[in-house]
């Protein structure tokens, strides 16, 4: 008996040893360092390729100077196993035309130990080939008659079985019905999707010297990280290599992201074990003392299925003062800005009497996180700025919502906004008057509006279903 209790003693110790190891900041940046000069070598392979990150995990390993602009956005969880999913809210429609405009793209990414290749590479990509050459044949029914037009499922030996690829090939057909019959605009591809892979442990990279002679885009899945055995493995370097360090940098980044990181790797890989920590909590601290500046540092994207006439920006990127103009939009702007930062004490209201003139054209909300704000966002946030934005719009103005990421509680508000005040074709409805009662079906088609115009929208679940609860309720609750 106390040789085994002995021998699982042992066993969790060394699982503590690994677990420390994988979580060590020090050891993180360093095997990203490794994994980055990889994705370096790929990258003098391919040089005529666009190289985007496969967000999050990605954007660690790839170097802004050769990024894109663009970026991919195929999560794991829709290549999991009998999760599968070509889904409709991350789409990655807008890298169609970059495709199609330079023969093929890299993206990379990365994944934990156990794994050679991340699911969102060896199934989620996969999937998404081969519905959109699916697509291709239902939007444009011509491309029928072309000779070798592929819809095949292609998937990595090794890392997909040929039963669990079987079954995903089984419902490839039906995602490609939804997607064509969905109301995003499918662009023209003169060639099919095809997805290659390498990975460190690949001997040769895949010959595209001659891209405009494929019979295919090259869709090139780059895997950056080595597989290790147990995740962690000793270098000579005075660090652990840690597989798939970008993964879940919450748990280990002590703040840090890939911009920080990439903007300061110098400092960070220089930096001894004992001091990293300091002199990441310094770079943090000096990232939020930003400067706002006079100008927008990006415009906002206008939601083109409604003319424009919704907007959604990113609170970053706001000039420190908001005229109620922005450039390019004709006419008069308001904004719902909902932010963390606004504190309690300075919310402003529509129905306030004491609003300052000057920033009349402004509501400003205060967001946080937790499940109390959850409550408050469906209770007071989007109340208050549709019926703010519905004023506005009465006006003439157009509509610009910003929150801090761009990305969630901002797009809920503003696909709340074009499901009540825009009807089925766009078109705002007359002040007073309401467009056609929600449906699920109607709010799903809104969301897509939106995702067309701004790939980067992704709001949560939970934002997701505050709007659809606050959509759906009766206009009674709406009114409070």
């Amino acid at each position: 008996m106390s040789f085994g209790f002995d021998i699982e003693q042992a066993n969790a110790e060394a699982l503590a040893y690994v677990r420390k190891e994988s979580l060590d900041i020090f050891n993180r940046l360093h095997s990203i360092a490794e994994d980055v000069h990889f994705v370096g070598e790929v990258h003098q392979a391919y040089p005529e390729l666009p190289f985007l990150p496969n967000l999050r995990c990605g954007a660690w390993y790839l170097n802004p100077k050769i990024a894109s602009q663009a970026a991919a956005y195929f999560k794991s969880t829709d290549g999991h196993f009998g999760n599968w999913s070509f889904n409709l809210r991350r789409p990655n429609l807008h890298l169609l035309p970059l495709i199609a405009a330079e023969g093929g793209l890299v993206l990379v990414d990365s994944t934990r130990a156990g794994k050679r290749i991340p699911d969102a590479l060896s199934k989620t990509v996969p999937i998404w080939c081969a519905v959109i050459n699916r697509a291709m044949l239902l939007v444009y029914p011509e491309k029928a008659k072309e000779e070798g037009w592929d819809v095949e499922l292609y998937c990595p030996a090794g890392a997909v079985s040929e039963q669990e690829r079987s079954q995903m090939k089984a419902r490839l057909d039906g995602w490609a019905r939804d997607l064509s019959r969905s109301s995003y605009c499918l662009p023209y591809l003169s060639r099919p999707l095809r997805p290659l892979w390498i990975t460190p442990s690949t001997s040769v990279f895949p010959n595209l010297h001659s891209l405009d002679k494929l019979k295919y885009s090259p869709i090139v899945c780059v895997s950056a990280s080595k597989q290790v055995g147990e995740g962690v493995e000793r270098r000579s370097h005075g660090f652990s290599y840690v597989q798939g360090s970008g993964d879940d940098h919450e748990l280990w980044g002590m703040g840090l992201t890939p911009q920080l990181f990439w903007e300061h790797m110098d400092t960070l890989l220089t930096s001894d074990r004992e001091d990293l920590p300091c002199v990441v909590a310094k770079v943090i601290a000096e990232s939020k003392v930003f400067h706002k500046s006079d100008v927008w540092t990006t415009l906002p994207t206008p939601i083109g299925a409604v003319q424009g006439r919704v907007l959604i920006g990113a609170v970053p990127d706001m000039p420190c003062k908001l005229s109620p103009t922005i450039p390019h939009v004709d006419g008069a702007v308001s904004f719902v800005v909902v932010s963390a930062n606004v504190s309690p004490g300075s919310e402003t209201d529509s129905d306030t009497t004491d609003h300052a003139p000057e920033e009349a054209h402004v509501l400003r909300l205060r967001l946080a996180e937790g499940k109390k704000d959850q409550l408050h966002f469906l209770q007071h946030v989007l109340p208050t700025s549709t019926r703010y934005i519905k004023d506005r719009l009465a006006m003439g103005d157009a509509i610009c919502v910003c929150c801090d990421s761009g990305r969630d509680a901002g797009v809920g508000i503003a696909l709340a906004a074009i499901q009540l005040f825009f009807d089925g074709e766009g078109k705002a409805v007359e002040p007073g008057l309401q467009a056609g009662s929600p449906s699920k079906e109607s709010i799903r088609t809104r969301l897509q509006w939106i995702i067309a115009s701004r790939p980067a929208a992704n709001p949560s679940r939970v934002t997701l279903k505050r709007v659809n609860e606050f959509l759906l309720s009766s206009p009674a609750f709406r009114r409070r």
